[in-house]
């Protein structure tokens, strides 16, 4: 009998039709991403998915130092990593000349020099899916699960497809949670299918999967251990003379080991295909127990997850069609989940594609802004796939060599970490004046750094002034007003900065679409915060030095870090993603309003 409190929970019976300015399909982090940025910035947007609940073990689990950094700008980081296992040290064993194996070298996890978090972390994709799930709640938008689209149709008509107040894309939903199946037609500006690997939305158009399947077979085993291993809490590669394995630690007190399997009777003879009930947990455990000889690996208590898989290697041959519908995630590209890339890849998609679909949506933005999603996350996808070939083939090599293991991991961080991640010029990526800042690499994060507030010396780093807001960030870095040529100079720029014509006045919609920060090489005792131009900076505290904090533990040395000369500055534009999307002399703002001019629309 169903239970009162499910009885009560049922949704309403939805309209025969509606309309809606997105509608994603598909829940898992792909599509909670999306559908989180765009509520928040006030769009219309749904969010369906045919599974009942979402997942409670197991699946993906690893995340990195860049997508950390976007947690923090989506305010959940705290939340996470009070949850999750830190991996700061990883550790590789080779086998023995006895059969056994041994530890050849220790080091740090990752390295990244331009991350905030300089550490790799681990957590069950079902508590990640909870950031996400309570933000969307917290702005009256919820899953619709148990709910399947039968039919999507997308307009040929060029006049509705270029009609950014048109709805040219029509889903039909079927609704199986209530007592009577319904039947609903949703008339969308835009659908973003986030719904994995066999995406329905990607078989709708017909959108191919290039790439090839490996013969590797993989299992996976998530449990508490009970050993004697000494890195059992080190991310740990080890080399046997029985086979690979892989150990990541967990939260709870939980380890996940990936094994190398070579049992041929895991694939089916008709099908051609791994087939699950071939394997075990037991078994999988065994081959574990085998590969970390002589050290013992056993499970205190119950599996909690496991699963055996062939590594995929796949990137779809586009993700849009014709700006109207578009691709994410593992419904984009499909690869080994050894290199942890799987949900960060995911995120990173929609976390990409949200902003664009705000600012078009809004009006703010011409339509071929969109275009920019295909060219940056699909040549990031084929990249992704490029990677996990030669990282996944170094791992199952049986004569690799402990030199080519660790020097594959090593030169492979900027890529595992996303620190790395840097898109090509394109209208939202230029990149003539690079000189003016030669550090903060157009394309790529904004690197961190402390810098102290000037009204109060408070440390403040400056990744925590860029937010997940959905405007666009301007730093204004002006080297020290206490001297008068530079005081003359930020004056001058102030004054560029007030006319009709600049690009804040042009386009910042009042604050709407930008948020300006000014960076001074000033002396936190020799200036005052509101010795600065107004037309600067948002609020008092978006004034920052370069100076050491009152304790003189952290601060100071930012212009150099990022190779800004304090008597030139720079303008730095950061995108809402959190990308450098220009950079350009101080005194030259009139490359902001080419830069602002090519995509936004004005007021």
């Amino acid at each position: 009998m169903m239970s009162l409190r499910k009885l009560f929970e049922r949704s309403p019976a939805p309209p025969a039709e509606s309309e809606v300015d997105v509608l994603v399909i598909g829940a898992g982090p792909a599509g909670l991403m999306c559908a989180t940025a765009l509520v928040r910035a006030g769009v219309r947007v749904r969010i369906v998915d045919k599974r009942a609940e979402h997942v409670l073990t197991g699946h993906a689990d690893g995340i990195q130092a860049r997508t950390l950094e976007i947690l923090q700008s989506y305010g959940v980081l705290e939340r996470y990593l009070s949850q999750a296992a830190l991996i700061h040290r990883a550790a590789f064993y080779n086998p023995t000349p006895n059969g056994g194996i041994e530890r050849t070298k220790r080091g740090p996890s990752y390295t990244a020099p331009s991350a905030r978090y300089c550490f790799s972390t681990a957590l069950n994709q079902c508590d990640i899916e909870n950031l996400f799930l309570d933000l969307m709640r917290s702005h009256n938008l919820d899953v619709e699960r148990q709910t399947t689209p039968t039919s999507l149709e997308l307009s040929e008509d060029e006049a509705r497809l270029s009609d950014i107040n048109k709805h040219p894309v029509k889903v039909v939903l079927e609704h199986m949670d209530r007592d009577h199946h319904s039947s609903e037609t949703v008339h969308a500006k835009f659908v973003v299918g986030a719904d994995g690997a066999h995406s329905w939305v990607r078989r709708r158009f017909g959108i191919n999967m290039n790439g090839d399947s490996t013969d590797h077979i993989w299992g996976v085993v998530d449990m508490v251990p009970d050993t004697d291993f000494p890195d059992v809490r080190t991310l740990t590669f080890v080399q046997s003379h029985h086979g690979s394995a892989i150990i990541v630690p967990r939260e709870r007190d939980m380890i996940r080991i990936y094994v190398a399997l070579t049992d041929e009777d895991l694939v089916d003879p008709q099908t051609k295909r791994v087939d699950k009930d071939r394997s075990s947990p037991e078994k999988i455990l065994a081959v574990a127990q085998k590969v970390l000889q002589p050290y013992r690996m056993e499970a205190a208590g119950d599996i909690d997850w496991w699963t055996v898989y062939v590594i995929g290697q796949r990137v779809a041959e586009r993700c849009s069609v014709h700006d109207r519908v578009f691709i994410a995630g593992d419904a984009c590209h499909t690869h080994s989940p050894k290199g942890g890339q799987g949900m960060n890849a995911s995120m990173i998609d929609t976390h990409n594609l949200a902003w664009k679909l705000a600012y078009v949506i809004r009006g703010w933005a011409d339509q071929a802004l969109l275009k920019t999603y295909q060219e940056e996350r699909l040549k990031y996808a084929e990249d992704l796939i490029a990677f996990d070939r030669e990282w996944s083939g170094v791992f199952t090599k049986e004569d690799a060599s402990e030199e080519e293991i660790h020097r594959t991991f090593r030169e492979s961080d900027g890529f595992i970490t996303g620190t790395g991640l840097q898109y090509a010029p394109s209208t939202i990526v230029e990149d003539a004046h690079q000189a003016s800042a030669p550090n903060v690499l157009v394309g790529r994060h904004m690197p961190s750094h402390v810098f102290v507030r000037a009204a109060d010396a408070v440390p403040v780093n400056i990744q925590d002034l860029l937010p997940a807001d959905m405007r666009f960030k301007v730093l204004f870095f002006v080297g020290d007003i206490a001297e008068n040529a530079t005081a003359e100079r930020v004056r001058d720029l102030a004054t560029r900065l007030a006319v009709p014509e600049s690009f804040l006045q042009r386009y910042g919609r009042d604050d709407k679409a930008f948020d300006r920060v000014c960076i001074s090489a000033s002396n936190k005792d020799a200036v005052e915060h509101n010795d600065f131009p107004q037309v600067l900076r948002s609020h008092w505290s978006k004034i920052l030095l370069d100076d050491v904090d009152v304790q003189g533990k952290s601060g100071g040395g930012g212009f150099a870090a990022y190779g800004i000369d304090p008597q030139a500055g720079a303008i730095v534009v950061v995108r809402p993603d959190g990308h450098i999307g220009l950079v350009a002399p101080g005194d030259r703002p009139d490359v902001a309003d080419s830069y602002f001019s090519s995509f936004m629309i004005t007021l």
